[in-house]
C-alpha cells in the first residue's frame, strides 16, 4: 500500500467517493501497473483523455481536475482544482511521512549517472528509492517523492533545470539531508547570461537542505566559490570533492582503462583506492563525490567502496556493449559506447577521452586496423558561443587518437569542416540519414562512440548499430 484514498485526499485537498488503495503512482498508461494511481497531467497531451484507458488497465484511481468524458465509475477519481499542484502536494506529503535520509543531486553533467551510483552504493547498506529515469523536473521530482515507499532507508532525488528559478522550489520540496552538485558547465547558456548564472542556479539546491544538512560540491571549478558561498548560507557542513589540492575528498590519480577506471585518492587524511566498471575520468571524480555523501551519512566506507566497484553506466550514458557481426566467429565484433542521451562541451570532452583510451582490435575486418570512430550530434542550448564551442572540439587533445568523426546537425557541421581530411567522416542534417550509413561505415575491431543532445536523436544511430548484431549460431544444431 502506498496511498489510501483518505490520505491522498487529505494531502491534496481533493474529493474522493470511495476508499480505494493505490500501490503506485503513474503518469503514463504505457507503463501503468494495476493498482497505480494515474495522474492526469497536461503536457503534450491532456492526461484526462487517458483516464478511461487507465482505469480499464486496472488503475486503482485517477487524480483529475474534472470528471473526464466516458468515465462511468467516478468513485475511482480523486478530484482536485489543479492536477500539477495536486501531484506536488502528494509529493510533499510523501516526503513528510518519509523517515529515511534523502540525498539530492544536481549538475550540468553527471547527475543521472551519479544518482545511479548512489542507488548502488546506498543499496549495499539499506533499501533505496530513486526514479528509474531522469525524472528531475517540475513533475518528475514530485512524482518521485509521491512514489517513495514509507519504509525505505534512503531516497535519491535528481533535480534538473532549463531556466532560472527552477531548482530551489524542487529542492525545498525534496528537503534533502545531503545535497550534491556534480559540475557546472556550459549547458543551457541560452537561458542564462553566463557560467556564473548557471552556478548560482545549481547552488540553489542547498536552499532546500534540512537543518543540520551537508552540502557537497565540486571544488575544481572556476565557479566553485559561488557554490561554496551559497552552501555556507544553508548548510551545517561543507564537503568539496575533485582533483585539486585542498578538496576534502580528493582524487589523486586516475587510470582510464579499456573497460574500467581505477582511482586513487584521499578522504581528508584517509587514502582510498576504488574503481568503477566503466571508463571515464568524470565517473572517477563523481565517484569521489558519492564517497563524500557516504561520509556525510556516516555509513560504512568499506561497503561503499566495494559497491562502487560494481556500478556500471546505463543505456545512453556511457554503456559499453559488444556487437557481434558474424553468427559463427565471435572475434568479428565491434564495441559500442552508447552515450547518446545528452551532450555539452564538458560531457563530450569526457566521452572523447574514453574513446581515445579504448582498445581497438586489428586484423579482423575489411580494414587492417581497428578504428576509433565517433558519431557526434549538435550540443544544444549553448547560447551565443555555440559555433566556437563546436569548432573547438577539433583541437582537443583526445582528438589525435580518434580516427574518424561523423557529424550530425548544423552546429556539428562547423566541427566537421574544421577536422583534417583524414579524420572527416560523413556529415548529415539528421540522425535518420546518418543511421542509414552505419552498416557500411563500421567494421570488426572498431570502437564506436555515439553522443549528442537528446533532441538530435543519436539514439537512432545507436539502434542502427545494434541492428548489425548477429545472433550466435546454434553450432550443436
Amino acid at each position: 500500500m502506498l496511498w489510501r484514498a483518505s490520505e491522498a485526499a487529505a494531502a491534496t485537498g481533493g474529493a474522493v467517493a470511495s476508499d480505494w488503495v493505490a500501490s503506485g503512482v503513474s503518469i503514463d498508461t504505457r507503463s501503468l501497473e494495476p493498482g497505480d494511481l494515474f495522474v492526469a497531467l497536461t503536457a503534450a497531451r491532456d492526461g484526462h483523455d487517458f483516464v478511461v484507458q487507465a482505469l480499464a488497465q486496472g488503475a486503482a484511481a485517477a487524480l483529475v481536475s474534472h470528471i473526464p468524458q466516458g468515465v462511468h465509475n467516478p468513485e475511482k477519481l480523486l478530484i482536485v482544482d489543479d492536477v500539477q499542484r495536486g501531484l506536488e502536494a502528494l509529493g510533499q506529503a510523501g516526503r513528510t511521512r518519509f523517515r529515511g535520509r534523502v540525498v539530492a543531486v544536481t549538475g550540468s553533467v553527471g547527475k543521472t549517472s551519479t544518482k545511479e551510483m548512489l542507488r548502488t552504493v546506498l543499496g549495499a547498506q539499506g533499501t533505496v528509492h530513486a526514479a528509474e529515469k531522469s525524472y528531475n523536473n517540475h513533475w518528475g521530482v514530485p512524482l518521485t517523492l509521491a512514489r517513495m515507499p514509507r519504509d525505505a532507508d534512503f531516497a535519491v532525488i535528481e533535480i534538473g533545470m532549463n531556466h532560472p528559478g527552477e531548482i530551489a522550489p524542487l529542492a525545498r520540496m525534496a528537503r534533502p539531508h545531503v545535497a550534491m552538485v556534480t559540475i557546472v558547465a556550459p549547458a543551457h547558456l541560452a537561458a542564462f547570461e553566463s557560467l556564473e548564472g548557471i552556478a548560482r542556479e545549481k547552488a540553489s539546491i542547498f536552499e532546500g537542505l534540512e537543518p543540520g544538512g551537508v552540502a557537497i560540491y565540486n571544488g575544481d571549478l572556476a565557479v566553485s566559490d559561488i557554490l561554496r558561498e551559497t552552501a555556507c548560507r544553508h548548510a551545517a557542513r561543507l564537503r568539496s570533492f575533485g582533483e585539486a589540492v585542498g578538496n576534502h575528498h580528493r582524487v589523486t590519480d586516475v587510470r582510464v582503462q579499456d573497460n574500467c577506471t581505477v582511482v586513487q585518492g584521499r578522504a581528508w587524511r584517509t587514502p582510498l583506492v576504488y574503481k568503477v566498471m566503466v571508463p571515464g575520468r568524470h565517473f572517477a571524480v563523481n565517484g569521489m563525490g558519492v564517497l563524500a555523501v557516504v561520509s556525510a551519512l556516516k555509513l560504512d566506507r568499506a561497503l561503499a567502496l566495494t559497491a562502487l566497484g560494481q556500478w556500471q553506466a546505463g543505456a545512453g550514458r556511457g554503456l559499453r556493449e559488444r556487437i557481434q557481426l558474424d553468427r559463427v566467429d565471435e572475434r568479428l565484433s565491434l564495441e559500442l559506447i552508447d552515450d547518446a542521451y545528452n551532450s555539452n562541451p564538458a560531457s563530450l570532452g569526457a566521452a572523447l577521452e574514453v574513446l581515445a583510451a579504448a582498445q581497438t582490435r586489428d586484423g579482423l575486418g575489411r580494414h587492417e586496423k581497428g578504428r576509433r570512430i565517433a558519431y557526434l550530434g549538435d550540443m544544444k542550448e549553448l547560447g551565443q558561443g555555440e559555433v566556437e564551442m563546436h569548432e573547438a572540439l577539433a583541437d582537443t587533445r583526445f582528438m589525435a587518437r580518434i580516427d574518424i568523426v561523423h557529424c550530425v546537425g548544423p552546429l556539428m557541421r562547423h566541427l566537421w569542416q574544421k577536422l583534417p581530411l583524414e579524420k572527416r567522416g560523413h556529415w548529415t542534417e539528421t540522425s535518420d540519414k546518418m543511421a542509414e550509413r552505419v552498416a557500411h561505415d563500421l567494421d570488426a575491431g572498431d570502437v564506436v562512440l555515439a553522443k549528442g543532445s537528446l533532441s538530435m536523436g543519436l539514439g537512432r544511430v545507436v539502434d542502427a548499430i545494434r541492428k548489425m548484431r548477429q545472433a550466435p549460431a546454434d553450432v550443436d544444431g
